[in-house]
């Protein structure tokens, strides 16, 4: 089953403390954690994508792979992906670039901001680790 826009943002959201905001108006949805942005969400003539963060060589191999995957659009290319939600994608994937979307930022949060996520909600859960 091809995922929604509703049933994205809820994944999204349900990220320990993503926040959903608008600052690019009502059509694109902006996710952050601590007031950093990791899912960016629009639709273009009815086709539903998404912006998220990822390694710079994992960028390129997953563009290689993918072809619903291509360089992030009005972002820096070498870090961040533009997914196409067609249904040529498995969802699995899908969330699994979400969730290191989501662990990349993080990392990058202030050492303070980071380590008290990661005593407020688990390591476990912030780098979806078994």
């Amino acid at each position: 089953m091809e995922l929604t826009e509703s049933m994205l943002k809820q994944y999204i959201l349900e990220k320990p403390e993503a926040a959903e905001d608008y600052p690019f108006g009502p059509d694109v949805a902006v996710f952050k954690v601590l007031g950093k942005m990791f899912a960016l969400v629009s639709s273009e003539d009815g086709i539903l994508n998404m912006n998220l963060k990822c390694d710079p060589v994992e960028a390129v191999q997953l563009r290689d792979l993918f072809s619903a995957v291509r360089p992030g659009y009005h972002m820096n290319k070498k870090h961040w992906n533009t997914v196409i939600i067609d249904g040529s994608l498995p969802n699995s994937e899908i969330e699994r670039m979400i969730d290191n979307s989501y662990s990349l930022v993080v990392k990058g949060l202030t050492k303070a901001a980071r380590t008290g996520l990661e005593l407020r909600h688990g390591k476990a859960v912030i780098y979806k680790t078994s």
